[in-house]
């Protein structure tokens, strides 16, 4: 289930980033703190420069916003097939092509048989 880059828009780029950023804070590391183990929130969200990417998208100047959707259109195919279903998943988008014929959510028309 892969988006075509040409199909984000600003708005569909900054509502994916926003998610993106989610979904890798909520993977959680070990860490020693004063003899203490706790969990962390994960900093890839951080070391991928998405607050930086969001709040691009999020500007009021156009040439910001461009540059912000150019930034995560290149970041977008690096990430793992399964962090971007999870974060397609959490969008609630999805493929058409890969709904089962009783999707509620498809619009395709049931066959008509013949015989009847």
């Amino acid at each position: 289930m892969l988006l075509e880059l040409e199909s984000f828009s600003i708005e569909t780029a900054l509502d994916a980033a926003t998610e993106l950023r989610r979904v890798l804070a909520a993977r959680t590391h070990r860490r020693k703190v004063m003899g203490q183990e706790v969990l962390v929130p994960g900093q890839l969200g951080e070391a991928l420069q998405l607050p930086r990417i969001i709040s691009r998208l999020q500007s009021k100047q156009q040439r910001q916003r461009d540059q912000g959707l150019d930034d995560f259109q290149e970041l977008w195919p690096t990430l793992s097939p399964m962090t971007r279903e999870k974060v397609l998943d959490a969008l609630g988008w999805y493929d058409p092509k890969e709904l089962n014929w009783d999707d509620k959510r498809s619009n395709r028309r049931p066959l008509v048989d013949p015989d009847s």
